[in-house]
């Protein structure tokens, strides 16, 4: 024989209470009440408006393969797509732009070529097509 939990109505009574007295009435009223047509159209609406901006965003985000991969054409029409001279990858950060320019390599191509050897890089010194 199994029993059933017994709901003490004074216990739920109280506890509520508690909760608006703590929290105000706002906390303890469902949520169903405060809802009505007027909310539900406009809510509706938004749904519809957030949908037309994702549809959009996915329409903007095209994609075209660049060099044997695939890149947003927004990415590419962004000022930072310089490539290095030396090994062709992207330049993505403020720090390879600064060498690019100084050095017209990027940092990882500075520090393997470059570092220590200013002098020959200046001179007109570039690694060959093997590295």
């Amino acid at each position: 024989m199994t029993m059933k939990p017994k709901r003490d109505i004074e216990y739920v009574g109280k506890v509520e209470k508690a909760i608006a007295d703590k929290y105000g009435e706002e906390s303890v009223v469902n949520p169903r009440s405060l809802w009505d047509e007027e909310k539900e159209s406009q809510y509706l609406e938004q749904v519809k408006e957030n949908a037309e901006k994702y549809y959009k965003k996915e329409e903007d985000d095209d994609i075209i393969e660049k060099d044997g991969i695939f890149v947003s054409k927004k990415l590419l029409s962004m000022s930072n797509t310089e490539k290095c001279n030396i090994c062709s990858k992207y330049m993505l950060s403020s720090r390879d732009k600064v060498f690019l320019l100084k050095w017209e390599c990027c940092n990882n191509c500075y520090i393997k070529w470059v570092e220590g050897r200013e002098e020959r890089w200046q001179n007109g010194w570039r690694p060959t097509e093997g590295k």
